[in-house]
């Protein structure tokens, strides 16, 4: 990934893409969280990634105080 893309239309099958580098039933650290997010992007904002995640409800839920990290199942 080289940026965000803006439109969600585009924004939405990106995230999507990334979530799928997460594994269910493992707890994540955030230094973990942005190892993977980092891997997969080239434009060095792992942090709004990680975000946007979250955000969307898309892959990650985390603890209040950040520390751990999971994939949040999507119901069928």
């Amino acid at each position: 990934m080289t940026r965000i893309p803006v439109p969600s239309r585009t924004r939405i099958p990106v995230l999507r893409y990334l979530a799928s580098k997460f594994e269910e039933g493992i707890f994540y650290s955030e230094k973990q969280v942005n190892t993977v997010i980092d891997a997969w992007h080239s434009f060095g904002d792992y942090f709004i990634l990680r975000r946007l995640l979250i955000d969307y409800n898309f892959l990650l839920a985390r603890t209040p105080d950040g520390s751990k990290y999971w994939v949040v199942k999507k119901e069928a």
